[in-house]
């Protein structure tokens, strides 16, 4: 079971939040959800994920005001500072290396974990400084909490992974405290929520008087809709815990695919290279055109954008900005703004949408039965995705959307926090295994692969399976039983791979991927190829760990997967 004290933070590529619970374990949790913006004549779940850095790349301020104090700034002062935005997308379908660069408005680049690990930080603190102006005479810290930090279910490994040292470079844990920081997937952390969602938690209600942690054998797909997006089936076992019976598959036709089109409408209305030298002069103008058609593609109806004066200024030297409209269908001009039909507000969704359609489908004709999609995520409010998906699902299941989508991420963090054994298996990703050395015989290995040492024939790049694809993994722990090749041998480094294969027989065979490696010491080679380690791997956690213990001398310690990163 997990700590009664919980933070979770979902760091989001669009907006980013957090969410506390202070109750007492075996009470009911009802997470306190932040609330943003109030500066601004707002209450929203989360703010912006925008950081601002000054010209010697030091923190400024997140979220909203960070892109309020943008858009103050005018002229060289604002090309000067370091904005970024959406920039978890760095991490999305990449290798991840420790110095991996991310570029900002002003398209200058900063270490991409120093932006990470700040926003980390920002958030951290918000939330001891919130809690604290409430605790009512208690003095808490951050290591009193444990912190469960949203990630897709898509990302990879060495995504976790950087995030993991971005959160210890912001404070949130430090060495010998590491399972203080837990991963939720948001795909399982809106599941755990929804689960306990009564009817009347949904805007469509078409589900029965029971919750569906109280329906085992029910099975339902989670769209995670946010800038990306991401899918997973679970199914309700006995006692409300959850059972994965699809691995999280989806696309980055999120809603910030949507941005892009709305941009490359901008910029092909305002052509002749203004739209170019507006965005190149003027980003604080850009990132307030693309906050007003954040609010107006939630709704289906027709939309007004202000022109900023700089955009309007610049289309002048041109021609009068009426004429840059004329004959663009959908869009014209209208007092000052540019006024977009429904119509071809709906087409910028339509890339977007044929893409989560086509992976829904993928998925529905696999032979589950699906009793419903659950919506979630920042982009499930948009009205115009949520009819999309109940027309063409209609008579197939049904969709339900909780109110507040975007809560139902940070909710369900909280609930994961307090207990992570609530997903009680998931599905393996890949083939897992070890390279191993083994005892070369001519009869099973090839002899390519033989080396000698003092110590005989040795056949080396074999495949030790760990995991199998689409295998079952639960919190069990997986042990094997490793030996030295040499007798003199006191450390061995064993790589990690992976493959979408079942069984292939050595590490160098096509498809088979290196993701990592690690460490064991040999305290004591006396008992010279006989030096047994006993490796416990857990698989079935969000993150992949691992301990090792010299059978020997019964030591135990935890092994550190580097996974691609260096």
């Amino acid at each position: 079971m997990g700590d009664s004290l919980i933070i979770a933070i979902d760091f989001g590529t669009a907006y980013s939040g957090y969410a506390f619970s202070l109750t007492s374990k075996g009470e009911e949790i009802d997470p306190y959800v932040k609330v943003w913006g109030e500066e601004n004549g707002l209450e929203t779940p989360r703010t912006p994920s925008c950081i601002l850095f000054d010209k010697q790349e030091e923190f400024v301020s997140f979220g909203y005001v960070a892109k309020k104090d943008y858009l103050s700034k005018r002229g060289q002062e604002a090309r000067d500072m370091f904005f970024f935005e959406c920039f978890k997308m760095a991490l999305y379908d990449k290798e991840i290396k420790r110095d991996l660069m991310i570029k900002a408005a002003n398209g200058k680049s900063m270490k991409a974990l120093k932006v990470f690990a700040e926003t980390l930080r920002f958030l951290k603190d918000d939330a001891m400084e919130t809690i604290n102006s409430n605790a009512k005479g208690r003095k808490f810290i951050p290591s009193d909490f444990t912190c469960v930090l949203t990630v897709p279910a898509i990302w990879d490994p060495s995504a976790k992974q950087f995030m993991r040292e971005a959160a210890t470079q912001a404070g949130i844990v430090s060495e010998g405290n590491e399972d203080k920081l837990v991963f939720a997937l948001e795909s399982e952390a809106a599941s755990v929520w929804c689960q306990k969602l009564p009817a009347e938690g949904f805007i469509t209600q078409n589900i029965s008087r029971n919750t569906l942690d109280q329906s085992p054998g029910t099975q339902y797909i989670i769209l995670n809709c946010g800038e990306t997006i991401d899918i997973t089936v679970h199914e309700v076992l006995d006692g409300g815990t959850l059972k994965k019976l699809h691995n999280a598959s989806g696309n980055d036709l999120g809603g910030q695919n949507v941005d892009r089109k709305f941009k490359q409408f901008l910029r092909e209305i305002f052509c002749d290279g203004v739209w170019d030298e507006f965005e190149q002069n003027y980003p604080s103008e850009v990132q307030k055109i693309m906050y007003f058609f954040t609010l107006f593609k939630k709704r289906d109806q027709d939309v007004d954008i202000p022109c900023s004066f700089n955009l309007g200024r610049l289309a002048q030297t041109k021609k009068d900005i009426e004429k840059f409209l004329e004959g663009v269908q959908g869009a014209s001009w209208n007092e000052g703004s540019i006024k977009i039909s429904k119509e071809k507000l709906r087409s910028f969704f339509d890339e977007s949408l044929q893409g989560i359609v086509k992976s829904l489908d993928i998925i529905l004709r696999r032979g589950y039965r699906i009793g419903y999609i659950l919506l979630v995520g920042g982009y499930a409010d948009s009205q115009i995705l949520q009819r999309r998906i109940t027309e063409e699902y209609i008579g197939e299941c049904n969709v339900l959307c909780p109110f507040r989508p975007q809560e139902a991420i940070l909710k369900g963090a909280v609930m994961f926090g307090r207990n992570p054994a609530v997903v009680t298996s998931r599905k393996s990703a890949f083939t897992y295994g070890l390279g191993i050395a083994q005892r070369f015989d001519v009869s099973k290995h090839r002899a390519d692969q033989k080396y000698t040492n003092q110590d005989g024939e040795w056949c080396d790049d074999g495949f030790m399976k760990l995991a199998e694809i689409n295998e079952d993994v639960g919190w069990n722990i997986k042990s094997f039983s490793l030996f030295p090749t040499s007798s003199t041998q006191i450390t061995m480094i064993y790589y990690l791979y992976r493959t979408r294969h079942k069984g292939p027989k050595y590490v160098n065979e096509e498809g088979v991927e290196k993701i990592g490696g690690f460490l064991i010491d040999f305290p004591n080679t006396e008992c010279g190829l006989d030096c047994e380690v006993k490796l416990n791997i857990k698989f079935g956690s969000t993150e992949m760990t691992a301990t090792a213990t010299d059978i020997d001398s019964s030591a135990t310690k935890l092994i550190e997967i580097c996974f691609g990163m260096s």
